[in-house]
Order: C-alpha cells, then structure tokens, then sequence
C-alpha cells in the first residue's frame, strides 16, 4: 500500500543498514536461492523505516533490496540510501504495479519478493520463500498473509486486518490469485507474462489479483504459505476503508471478472461470500419495508417481515459462524458484535457495487465499438 505519512518517525534513527552481500557459499553450492526483494514507495516516510530495519534482520542472507520511489515529496529516497537499499526512480507517477515493474528489470535475481512500504517481514520470512521454491521447481509464485497482531488498535483497523488475515489463513494452499503485500514470484515467470498492468492499474488496486488470475489460467502453481506472515502498519478508517474496499476493490474485481469471464471460489468469491451478499441485499430491502409498515406509510404485514428479517439474520450468522467465532476468539464477545455488522456492510456495499457494475457493463455492450465493429462486419 502507499502509505500516507501520518505518524511521525525519526529518519536519523541508527538502524543496522540491510545486508545486500551476496552469500557466495550458497551461490556457488547452490543452497539458498537469490532474492530480490522490491518495495514499492510513494511518500513512505512514515512506515517505510521499520518495512526496512524488518529486512535487515532477515535469516536469509542472499538478497538484495530494491527500493522504488514512486517520485515521493518526502524523504523516502533518503531513508533508502539510509538503510542500505538500492533506490530507483520512476519517471512520473505510475503506481506500485508500474514501480514494481521497474524493480524487477533492474533486479539480479532469480526470486522477486515484492514487500509494501507498510508491511514489516518477520526474520524467517524470506527463508520460508526461498525454501518454498527450492522444494518445487514448478512453483511459479507464493504469497502470505497479515498476521494476527495488527499495529493499530482501532476497530476498523483490528477488523480490517484480522480479516484479511482470516480469509488467508482458511483459504486453500492451491491459490488462484496473487497478493503483492509479501508475495514472490520467479523472474522468468513474471516476465513471460508481463508482469503487473501498470497501464491499467495507475493506483494501488488489484493489478496482483489480475495477474495472479492470469498465472492460474494458464496452470502455473501458486502457494499461499500460511506459515508466512507479516505486520500491516496502516492505520484504517471508515474513509479509507470505504474508499479503498469500493473504489479499488469491488469496481475493478467487477470489471476485471466481467471481461475476463472468470469467477474464482477462493478467498473473498467463495460460495458462502457470494451467498452472504445476495442474503444482506434482501435483508436491506425487507428492513426498509418493515420500517415502511412501522412507520405507517405503506400496509404490510409486519409480522411477516418480522419472521423474514430473524430468518435471514440467522441465515448469515450460520453462513460466516467461522469467521465470527474467530473474532469472538481473538478479541471476545463486544468486538465479534461490531464486526458482524461491519461484515454484513462490506458484503452490501459490494453486492450493490458488483450489481452497479453488471448494468454498465451490459448497458454499454451493445453500443461498444467491439460491438459495433462485428454488426459492419457482418
């Protein structure tokens, strides 16, 4: 993610600088694999200190990191050079799909693990990379999760990150899809396809999942390594929560299964997910109309409504009973309420973003110049 700088942090802080030696035992023994780590930054000077002081202490010793500074108006250069990384520059503004891309041209290794400016690695993780692709050749790609201690202790913070964290840790190791939080992929993979649509995806949004989507399409392995986990520093808020959950996840997600005709069932497109947003969607409509009847603007049967608004409240308690006594476990009874109706929200927000985008899709088809092109055609 690119962080905005809202913490204040001493750059002159004296950190052990980032060992980038290459280990030459393992090189020539061909022991531990050669990572390039590349993080992404605009205007990370908040988080971007402790994402890099974490790498210093990585177990693994063969790697290199890169640092590219999406032409940030702070220090984020500075503290690159600071804490040893090698730091690029982009030409202009491009995003961290097209900063990662300029990373990885410039990377010297057979590995890119790709590490947001506000995720800090615990020692083991670029081992647990390095071992997941030496043990399978055919491994194209591996990605984690946050883990279960989010740095801020806000609710829509705590609640955001676990989560995430939740639906990463119970979804299956055969993933379909990619996240660049702490993800890695082979160079020769990532450059037979591309890489990230930096053209497309201008601000961080799902430029990983499309590329994850595509590598699963074409059969090439990837691994969610559940024993990899990282700390997330963003502070959420009901703003940027909304913001970043419609505007860069829901609308693109919709677009992107739209075009491509794909639907997977894993992670946040599970049966039980997509049933759950049909579910509040007829839970929203049945409370208007049970308002409606109380209020006495229309006559209907309240009772009716009554039994219905139960029934489908149970329904979507029984759906997600998992992820709600995972809540209850990890932060007791008074969060695991406030986390049921920012669930039921979430599935909402994105039912009615995903139906918004279905019209538009289907409403501008027949006058798409695609369209128009096979009726000459004709």
């Amino acid at each position: 993610m690119y962080p905005r700088p809202d913490l204040a942090i001493n750059p002159e802080m004296e950190i052990p600088a980032i060992d980038r030696t290459m280990n030459e035992s393992h090189r020539q023994s061909g022991g531990a694999l050669r990572i390039s780590v590349i993080v992404p930054a605009r205007n990370g000077r908040t988080h971007l200190p402790r994402c890099l002081e974490a790498l210093s202490r990585s177990e693994h010793t063969n790697f290199e990191v890169i640092v590219v500074d999406d032409c940030s108006t702070d220090t984020t250069p500075q503290i690159a050079e600071h804490y040893g990384a090698r730091c690029l520059h982009t030409p202009r503004t491009m995003g961290p799909g097209g900063a990662r891309n300029l990373g990885a041209q410039s990377a010297d290794s057979e590995i890119l693990a790709f590490v947001d400016a506000d995720v800090v690695l615990p020692p083991n993780a670029l081992r647990l990379i390095a071992e997941d692709f030496a043990r399978d050749s055919d491994l194209a790609a591996v990605f984690g999760s946050y883990d279960d201690r989010p740095a801020w202790q806000t609710f829509v913070s705590q609640y955001k990150n676990l989560m995430h964290h939740y639906v990463h840790q119970s979804s299956n190791e055969s993933a379909a899809t990619f996240w660049a939080g702490c993800g890695a992929i082979r160079k020769s993979v990532f450059e037979e396809f591309s890489g990230f649509d930096g053209a497309k995806y201008t601000a961080p949004s799902i430029e990983d999942i499309a590329l994850g989507l595509e590598l699963a399409r074409c059969g090439r392995r990837i691994l969610l390594d559940k024993r990899l986990q990282v700390k997330h520093l963003k502070r959420w808020t009901v703003r940027n929560l909304l913001r970043a959950d419609i505007f860069y996840r829901a609308v693109p997600w919709s677009q992107l299964i739209l075009n491509s005709r794909q639907l997977p069932r894993d992670l946040n497109l599970t049966y039980s997910s997509r049933a759950s947003s049909l579910l509040t969607g007829l839970l929203t409509v049945v409370l208007l109309l049970l308002g409606l009847s109380v209020t006495g603007v229309m006559r209907l049967p309240t009772v009716f409504l009554l039994a219905t608004t139960a029934l489908l409240c149970l329904m979507l308690l029984l759906l997600n009973r998992d992820v709600y006594r995972f809540f209850l476990r990890k932060r007791g009874w008074w969060f695991a309420t406030r986390s049921v109706l920012a669930h039921w929200c979430y599935y909402l927000y994105s039912g009615i973003t995903f139906f918004v985008c279905v019209a538009d899709h289907f409403l501008r088809l027949p006058f798409s110049s695609a369209h128009r092109a096979r009726l000459q055609g004709s």
